[in-house]
């Protein structure tokens, strides 16, 4: 169809993504209500405000403070691997990635804050979101008035730190697994948050190039058949390994969700550049129910499977006994009253529409479960964090 006039970001993305719903994952039971508890350094649902703010006038969400004792700097990267193309829109004629590294600093001070989206992301993503997690609300959040506790341009701390790398859910950006990766670099690790462009929800460029415009929306579709999927998968592993060439990494640890899960436990397999990783609620099987090669065939390196109560069901379970099964460093956890999206920047934004009026109750226990966000942060920062204290230890 021919157009006459030029499209807006918001048109593309509605053009791009009209009709889709939940991407990869189906829906799971409401659980009952959450119990109160306390913890520091997490706002309570009850903290979102409405108001003028931003780009949008609407609800303004806040993200929980990092519990290190770093201030952290952030920097963002486009990596570019002309030896490889584009899955998902072979006429761009390379691989492109953009990435944020995190590291502690000595202090924030003086630096601005990075947003959680940038205007032009947090324009896309406000018409993307309830199209891509359909508990999100269609309008009512300000998602460009959300702020990081990362400084831009801070000058990282002197001497090298081991490195974590992070690879997000399908249908998600990096930018949505901001509170994990800060907290992990304000307590002495190097983190870098990948994006992988084509599945991501939105991934904006610092330009325009043949075969794409600034900001590439997600092409995942709910009816995903198995050979997309294993794309998705390929892709990912790839991304990871490519960046590890890129930035000169060696020795690093890994942790992804859901998708990134499954990607970050096969590239452990397949990189001996990989220390260790963890999964947090990946399948390790394709479609069709063959197993990864990570399953099939175990594992001599330290890999952490977490999951939930919500999510957990018959092909996870058989996926992951498989590689259990072969004994090694392999370990299990399980979250309670929790489910799919609590391991990623969800579990303290939802509660936050909740409160709101922007999303249901059932809304936030499909998506993170009753579990009290000043219980599920901290319980997700420690249990990532303490694996890699053990594995991939910070110097004193």
């Amino acid at each position: 169809m021919t157009s006459h006039h030029a499209p807006t970001r918001r048109t593309v993305a509605r053009g791009a993504l009209a009709g889709a719903a939940a991407l990869l994952l189906g829906a799971t039971p409401a659980l009952a209500a959450p119990a109160a508890a306390s913890a520091p350094g997490v706002a309570p649902g009850p903290d979102a405000a409405p108001g003028p703010a931003g780009t949008s006038g609407g609800c303004r969400l806040r993200l929980p403070a990092p519990t290190g004792p770093y201030a952290v700097g952030a920097t963002v990267r486009h990596l570019v691997d002309p030896s490889r193309n584009d899955p998902w829109a072979p006429e761009i004629g390379v691989r492109e990635l953009m990435v944020t590294v995190l590291r502690p600093t000595a202090t924030g001070r003086g630096f601005p804050r990075m947003p959680q989206l940038t205007p032009g992301a947090a324009e896309v993503f406000t018409d993307l979101a309830h199209l891509i997690r359909p508990h999100l609300p269609a309008a009512g959040a300000d998602w460009a008035a959300t702020l990081t506790h990362a400084h831009t341009g801070a000058p990282p701390l002197p001497g090298r730190r081991p490195v974590l790398l992070y690879s997000p859910g399908g249908g998600d950006s990096r930018v949505m697994g901001s509170s994990l990766a800060i907290d992990l670099a304000s307590h002495g690790w190097t983190v870098v948050t990948v994006d992988h462009p084509g599945d991501a929800s939105e991934v904006e460029f610092p330009d325009e190039r043949p075969g794409r415009d600034p900001i590439r929306t997600t092409v995942l579709r709910p009816d995903m058949d198995a050979g997309t999927f294993r794309t998705m998968i390929d892709t990912r592993v790839a991304d990871l390994r490519f960046v590890l060439d890129a930035l000169g990494l060696d020795r690093v640890g890994l942790y992804g969700h859901s998708a990134g899960g499954t990607a970050v436990a096969q590239a452990l397999h397949e990189d001996p550049r990989v220390t260790a990783a963890v999964n947090l609620e990946g399948h390790l099987d394709w479609m069709d129910g063959t197993l990864l090669p990570v399953a099939r065939e175990g594992t001599d390196r330290p890999l952490l499977l977490a999951g939930t109560d919500g999510f957990r069901d018959d092909r996870l379970d058989r996926s992951w006994s498989a590689l259990l099964a072969h004994g090694g460093p392999v370990a299990r956890r399980q979250l309670a009253d929790s489910d799919h999206w609590v391991f990623t920047d969800y579990a303290a934004l939802v509660p936050q529409l909740q409160a709101a009026g922007l999303t249901t109750a059932a809304g936030r226990a499909d998506m993170i479960g009753t579990l009290d966000p000043r219980v599920s942060v901290p319980a997700v920062r420690k249990l990532v964090r303490s694996f890699f204290a053990r594995h991939l230890p910070v110097p004193r």
